[in-house]
């Protein structure tokens, strides 16, 4: 579908988590090469060092301390990376700026970009050019023209279902296709997910449309501090409305039908059970980009994001048993291992000062309204009668950003989704 191409970003420089009311720059970050509709079999030799100097080399990457596990030898993946969500430190990657095709991982920018843009409630009536540019053989939740829906029923369809119908209706409300990607990509460069293109903002696959395992773990990142993106990410299961019918004396009606988390690590499948402490966040797949996913779960106090891209192995669920395989791993190994770089904090961030004693920034949720000094709530249910398994009031996080006020805040933590303490317990 046509988009405008993102211009050419300017390099920027990254300092540790640690220094960021410094607004240090550190040196050596540069600019990623140029999106390539056909990435090469190979890594390239250099990429980008945003997040640190070991992060632009390809291979593996790992700093192996005593007592530290080895990494799992099964991993096929050719790209990934196993993070700390609190601290931002990178415990291990493999190729971790290769810029390849994300497929629907990259709904998870879509969604930190355009979430705070309507209240939940707000309803949208579907006309035939809100889905005219929805690419062939997309996922589809079961978008119906001439139905009304509100945003809330859309971001289900977003996350639950990976729906491009969904993401291409929230985009014609927020003025079409064209100016959503061109905030994607802003949104992208604020970040600092400078390896990222947008062409389509449902990740279906296009010429020139990249991110990188480094990217995703960011837009992940992110996106985990709203409050909504929690609750769609780690939501189980859920209500969607159907198509209003007749019935034979003219009656009409509109029944509901159940949707469920196509994130296998959350839902379950037949050849693997759910991940201890899961909550979220995407999954993918493409011809273009192969199987990708990016997940946050949370163990024993330490929550951990790990992202996957396009394993070789062919085998079902590959990816997130590979997934799997990068947290127990995670898991095992936080605290023993020296990090080979770190999660960059948005620009904004990076160059606000927060005095100390500063007090906290509220969150930005769904309805855009974030203040100063709001608490998140603990165990709120979603408004889908989802029975339960949708419950997910915050996933724990040590850092908070409120981009629109540029605070960044360290060692801030939510109360863990009423779903994480459920499948953490013995």
């Amino acid at each position: 579908m046509p988009a405008p191409k993102k211009t050419a970003r300017r390099a920027l420089t990254v300092t540790s988590a640690a220094l960021t009311a410094l607004a240090a720059l550190a040196p050596g970050a540069t600019a990623a090469p140029s999106p390539s509709a056909s990435p090469s079999a190979a890594p390239p030799a250099s990429m980008s060092t945003v997040g640190g100097a070991r992060l632009g080399k390809p291979g593996t990457q790992v700093s192996l301390a005593g007592g530290a596990p080895v990494l799992p030898k099964d991993l096929t993946a050719r790209s990934w990376i196993v993070a700390d969500a609190e601290s931002g430190d990178v415990l291990a990657a493999h190729n971790a700026h290769w810029r390849l095709a994300p497929a629907s991982t990259l709904k998870m920018l879509f969604a930190d970009t355009l979430l705070p843009k309507w209240p939940k409630t707000t309803k949208h009536k579907v006309v035939p050019s809100d889905l005219a540019d929805v690419g062939a053989g997309s996922s589809m939740v079961g978008i119906k023209e001439e139905e009304t829906y509100t945003v809330h029923d859309l971001w289900l369809g977003v996350f639950l279902r990976s729906g491009n119908d969904a993401v291409h209706v929230l985009s014609a409300m927020n003025g079409g296709v064209e100016s959503t990607v061109a905030e994607m990509n802003d949104h992208a460069e604020e970040l600092q997910a400078l390896d990222t293109n947008v062409v389509s903002p449902d990740g279906y696959d296009a010429p020139e449309q990249v991110s990188s395992a480094y990217d995703l773990t960011l837009f992940a990142r992110s996106g985990l501090q709203k409050k909504d993106f929690r609750e769609y990410a780690s939501t189980v299961s859920a209500k969607f409305p159907g198509e209003t019918k007749k019935d034979k004396k003219g009656k009409t009606s509109r029944k509901p039908f159940e949707i469920q988390n196509t994130n296998r690590l959350l839902s379950g499948d037949s050849d693997m059970d759910v991940y201890p402490g899961i909550a979220g966040v995407k999954n993918g797949n493409t011809t273009n980009a192969g199987s990708t996913f990016t997940g946050v779960a949370e163990q024993g106090g330490k929550v951990l994001l790990v992202t996957v891209m396009n394993p070789a192995k062919d085998e079902h669920n590959e990816v997130y048993k590979e997934t799997a395989r990068l947290f127990d791993w995670g898991f095992k190994a936080a605290g023993k291992v020296e990090p080979v770089g770190e999660l960059v904090p948005p620009r904004s961030a990076a160059q606000a000062s927060p005095e100390p004693g500063d007090g906290a920034a509220g969150e930005a949720g769904g309805t855009g309204k974030g203040a100063a000094g709001t608490k998140p709530v603990a165990g709120a249910p979603t408004a889908d009668g989802s029975g339960g398994v949708g419950i997910a009031a915050g996933i724990a996080g040590g850092l908070l950003v409120l981009l629109a006020g540029g605070v960044f805040l360290i060692n801030r933590k939510w109360p863990l989704p009423d779903l994480v303490r459920r499948r953490t317990r013995p």
